[in-house]
């Protein structure tokens, strides 16, 4: 039996790897295995081409399931996670390849507590996804589907909650970077209600030019605007909104781990923080001592927002993310929130009294250099002859040394840290050199 499910839910291209058939199916498969109360399931999507497609084949295997549909058109990934159980849905479904081009889609599946599903759950859906054998429902028991329009006005107002009544963002201005894709109307609505000064850019999706040089992987362009418009600050998000970068007010781009430290700090001092903080092993070695020296304990998980969130229910924190800028606050979300993060990070400088670039100062970050190699295989590195030992090699020279696949790609992903930038970057150089001999 093959394997569907990444780090974050299905993803690939669409046409091939996705078609309609196969959407048709997994939502088929979803309506089987997800425990049925409401009989209604919420479906979002990114502004993708292909999202119209996919829709309307997710809603007729649901449909086909007996389930009652309700579709909310664009908006990010957090909102159909909040909307799930703000609808008292059985199950969500959003329709997104995050940060891949266009040409790819993809899905991301939420139970009734709008929390990713579990590993056993995914394997459930695989199976019956293969199987192709489905209870039909029939006559009166077949489902129907309906378009809401206030999923958006919902979501705005949980947002919103994070500044309480009578305080908002008079006199702050953002550069808002939209990556022409979930985000494009919700969150300049969100800063405008707040009474910010917005500047909306990549905020005209046109289908094709979501995340085209624009958003979270590009950052240089907003740089450029927060200095232009002597903005106070710029946030940029992906694809579907799960993810927050964040420019400051000298058009420096913030590192996520700075950013996480920042919140991690904030949190424990207004006494929101519980547990500790979990972060992925991506993160820097200069986060964790900071968060050492803060007395605030910090649990690293393999990559992806979903394996955070899992440990820090484990470990009762309330309170972690990725270097990459998927940051969750289980106090109001269940995964990565973008716009969240940037809420919260705007009420911890308002009440400090700081401006952006106060992030940088919080803790030195050690030299890391990453490297991704495309592999026609995905061999368990552990099978790879000598990979173990040239692991061993390069940490034994005073490295930490981090050998991943992609969870979404065809590719090996490399990180080196330590404390000499140039070392480094010959062990990122050495590893990979190793790697592509035996993986191209």
């Amino acid at each position: 039996m093959g394997k569907l499910f990444g780090t974050d839910g299905i993803r690939g291209e669409t046409g091939s790897a996705l078609t309609p058939l196969t959407a048709l199916q997994l939502a088929m498969a979803f309506g089987e295995v997800i425990p049925r109360q409401s009989g209604r399931i919420v479906i979002g999507k990114d502004t993708r081409l292909s999202g119209y497609m996919l829709e309307s084949a997710i809603a007729s295997g649901l449909t086909a399931m007996g389930f009652e549909v309700i579709q909310v058109g664009v908006l990010p990934t957090p909102a159909i996670s909040f909307l799930t159980t703000d609808m008292r849905c059985d199950g969500g479904i959003m329709i997104t390849a995050s940060h891949n081009p266009y040409t790819d889609n993809g899905l991301k599946f939420f139970d009734r507590q709008g929390e990713k599903l579990s590993d056993e759950m995914e394997k459930k859906i695989e199976e019956l996804y293969f199987k192709k054998k489905f209870r039909y429902k029939k006559g009166d028991e077949i489902g129907r589907a309906r378009r809401i329009e206030d999923g958006i006005g919902r979501y705005i107002v949980h947002l919103k909650k994070l500044f309480p009544v009578g305080e908002g963002l008079c006199g702050v201005r953002i550069v808002v970077d939209c990556a022409n894709g979930a985000t494009y109307k919700v969150a300049p609505i969100v800063y405008e209600e707040l009474g910010a000064d917005v500047i909306p850019i990549h905020n005209t999706p046109n289908g094709r030019n979501i995340n085209r040089h624009a958003g979270a992987l590009y950052p240089n362009f907003l740089s450029e605007q927060v200095k232009k418009y002597r903005a106070d600050i710029g946030f940029a998000f992906d694809g579907d909104g799960d993810r927050l970068v964040v420019v400051d007010e000298n058009g420096k781009v913030v590192d996520g781990d700075h950013l996480i430290g920042g919140i991690a700090l904030y949190l424990k001092e207004i006494g929101e923080l519980e547990g500790g903080v979990v972060v992925t092993i991506m993160s820097n070695l200069g986060l964790e001592e900071f968060l050492k020296r803060e007395k605030i304990p910090i649990y690293r998980s393999p990559v992806g927002d979903r394996n955070v969130y899992k440990l820090m229910k484990e470990t009762g924190s309330n309170f972690g993310g990725e270097q990459s800028g998927h940051i969750i606050f289980r106090k109001y979300a269940q995964t990565g929130d973008g716009i969240l993060t940037s809420l919260l990070l705007l009420r911890l400088l308002q009440e400090k009294q700081k401006r952006a670039s106060y992030l940088h100062s919080l803790f030195p970050l050690y030299p890391q250099h990453q490297k991704a190699i495309r592999v026609k295989e995905k061999i368990p590195i552990g099978e790879i002859e000598g990979a173990e030992q040239i692991i061993r090699k390069v940490e034994n020279r005073g490295y930490r040394v981090v050998i991943r696949y992609s969870g979404t790609e065809q590719k090996l992903r490399i990180l080196v840290e330590g404390k000499d930038s140039e070392g480094v970057g010959d062990a990122v150089e050495e590893l990979s050199r190793f790697f592509k001999d035996r993986l191209e």
